[in-house]
């Protein structure tokens, strides 16, 4: 339940009523609330739970929502919904028909921004400012609060330049936690370290801040540029070169104390009567105020059900009993790179998430995480592959989304061999649009030079991994759904797979479903409905969309009138769309039903909810089978 401040903050207008001391308990109960309910109904814990000082003192300070509020990345964000007149829903969070987990400006004027992926923010609040610089408003503030390691993201960086010279209204607040979900890796991250932990700078900082004011009234007109350049000479010598962000033509402010709200709230006001860019360098602790969640950043980073007063994590049902397609891949590409001194590893800063981890820890030297750089991923493996080694590119497949250009300008059209592992493809349930994994088969289908596969089940993934290691003639993506844990004998031989043939899984009469990937268990469910109804559909696990099997498909298209096809990436331009242009090719007029995500963005909800709603979950799949064997009549 919400302490006694918090239940009466509706709109940051309430907060702006509170003194100063109240603020200080509003954080702790604003603390307490969002662990009561993640606790319960599980999202992102650790990176909420460290910015509550910062997210109090944002709307303290600045007039939300005529003043624009970006938070990046989005997960950082549930204290700015519960204190923007989200509370009373919040433990909706993330279930179907609930609020987004994520910031999203249809759910709220408070949202200024969507930001599920990381390192937009400053684009996207450098747009705003442009925009209201073409109005004549220059009042309005446009804040991004950038963290988790998304300052590590190219676009981020491309954004600071682009700003440095745009004289706009614009503050970037650089929340400094050292992790993304994982640590935060590369040489940004320890330049950011170095500055905040340089004692004789941070010390001189403070006293130029608390002499402004003061010299000020002393020195005249021309005070803030003598203090500018006493300052800048400062950092040059004590931090042995400029400062990286002044340099892009921003004044820079810290590092502070991201959870002392008395100071932020000085130096927020003091930000606001500066004009220009801005950056505020603030130094926080992912999880903060949750002893577990300080302690084990990156696995409570979104820990599912925990014990709200232990912090034990509850274990889902069925766990560690049957391996996700996760486990298969960490312990599958450990077994590959011990017997293969050339295969190396890249993940853009999901080694965790991705199951790299063990084969990071057993051969540090072998995987590569690159930080939030999805591009520089995709080429730095192109870049191995050019020069014999064998690279799996390990990434979520709505991240590869961001690297598409370099997928084809610099893997494929030098046809490099190129590993991709493509991690969370299909619906992923709670993160929602954002982050659902549906339009990788129809890209992917796009590109020149690229072998398109995706395993029905586990003990598949190991064979197609293995499949890869043998493959010299280009790029070649797997890829393969979150948890999706089923019974299969993953632990099996490795045993090489023909690239472009698929098999036939069930026997079955008139009705032929053609399946890619783990929706193939969908329509062996239905199968299983169907047997009451005495319809026996042929199911066929294509295996590949690119190269299809096309004396497979002949075949099929011979032998059975009705066909249906499904698929758990979209409709528009995937596997269906394949198997048409098939038949069309070859003049075939068979019936051709095609199951999978329509032509819409999908919200957050639970995934078993949202393949149902889809269409292609089993009853979905047999409702169709009975309706195209009803054609034979």
């Amino acid at each position: 339940m919400p302490g006694t401040i918090l239940s009466t903050i509706n709109t940051p207008d309430d907060l702006k009523l509170l003194s100063q001391e109240e603020l200080l308990q509003l954080a702790q109960e604003l603390r307490s609330f969002i662990l009561d309910i993640i606790s319960v109904h599980p999202g992102h814990l650790g990176s909420s739970l460290g910015v509550v000082e910062l997210t109090i003192a944002l709307h303290y300070v600045f007039n939300t929502p005529y003043d624009k509020l970006i938070w990046d990345v989005g997960h950082q964000a549930y204290g700015h919904k519960i204190l923007t007149g989200r509370r009373d829903i919040f433990h909706t969070n993330r279930t179907l028909g609930g609020i987004s987990g994520f910031p999203k400006m249809t759910e709220s004027e408070y949202d200024a921004f969507g930001t599920g992926h990381s390192s937009t923010s400053i684009s996207a609040a450098l747009g705003m400012a442009i925009a209201c610089q073409r109005r004549g408003d220059d009042k309005r503030q446009h804040i991004a609060v950038i963290g988790d390691g998304a300052m590590t993201g190219g676009m981020a960086l491309e954004a600071l330049n682009n700003a440095g010279v745009s004289n706009s209204n614009i503050i970037v607040i650089l929340n400094d936690n050292g992790i993304s979900i994982d640590k935060s890796v590369g040489a940004l991250s320890n330049y950011l370290l170095n500055i905040s932990i340089s004692p004789g700078y941070n010390k001189l900082k403070n006293k130029i801040w608390n002499t402004l004011g003061k010299a000020g009234k002393k020195l005249g007109p021309n005070s803030q540029k003598l203090i500018q350049n006493i300052e800048g000479a400062i950092k040059i010598s004590l931090l042995k070169g400029s400062n990286l962000f002044e340099a892009m033509n921003f004044r820079y402010f810290g590092p502070v104390d991201g959870h002392d709200i008395d100071k932020l709230v000085k130096v927020l006001s003091d930000l606001k009567n500066i004009k220009g860019p801005k950056l505020l360098h603030v130094i926080t602790k992912k999880g903060k105020g949750f002893e577990k969640a300080e302690k084990e950043q990156t696995v409570y980073h979104a820990p599912g059900k925990f014990n709200r007063e232990t912090g034990e994590i509850q274990p889902v049902t069925g766990e560690n009993t049957i391996p996700t397609y996760q486990y298969v891949f960490g312990e599958t590409i450990v077994e590959l790179a011990e017997k293969n001194d050339n295969l190396i590893a890249i993940t853009p800063a999901m080694p965790t998430g991705s199951a790299l981890i063990k084969m990071m820890n057993k051969f540090p030297d072998r995987v590569f995480d690159v930080g939030i750089s999805e591009q520089h991923a995709v080429t730095f493996a192109a870049g191995l592959a050019s020069d014999g080694i064998k690279p799996f590119c390990t990434i979520y497949s709505t991240f590869l989304q961001r690297a598409y250009d370099q997928l084809i300008h610099d893997v494929a059209i030098q046809n490099l061999n190129v590993v991709f592992c493509i991690d969370r493809a299909g619906l992923v349930g709670g993160d929602g649009a954002t982050h659902h994994g549906v339009f990788d088969l129809a890209y992917l289908n796009l590109v020149p030079n690229m072998v398109v596969a995706a395993p029905l089940n586990e003990q598949e993934l190991k064979k197609l991994l293995y499949t890869a290691t043998l493959y010299t003639k280009g790029p070649i993506a797997i890829r393969y759904p979150r948890g999706e844990a089923i019974n299969s004998n993953w632990n099996c031989d490795m045993e090489e797979i023909e690239i472009g043939k698929g098999e036939q899984i069930r026997e079955g009469k008139d009705i032929a479903v053609l399946c890619i990937g783990h929706a193939g268990n969908y329509a062996l469910q239905a199968a299983e409905i169907l047997e009451k109804d005495n319809i026996r559909p042929a199911i066929f696990n294509m295996r590949f969309l690119k190269p299809l099997d096309e004396k497979l498909l002949h075949n099929i298209f011979k032998n059975y009138q009705q066909i249906i096809c499904v698929e758990d990436g979209t409709i528009n331009g995937g596997f269906g769309s394949a198997v048409i242009n098939f038949a069309q090719e070859n003049n075939y007029k068979n019936y051709i039903k095609k199951l999978g995500v329509p032509d819409n963005f999908v919200e957050h909800g639970s995934k078993i909810k949202l393949v149902e709603i889809c269409g292609f979950d089993a009853n979905g799949i047999a409702k169709n089978c009975i309706f195209a064997s009803s054609l034979n009549n």
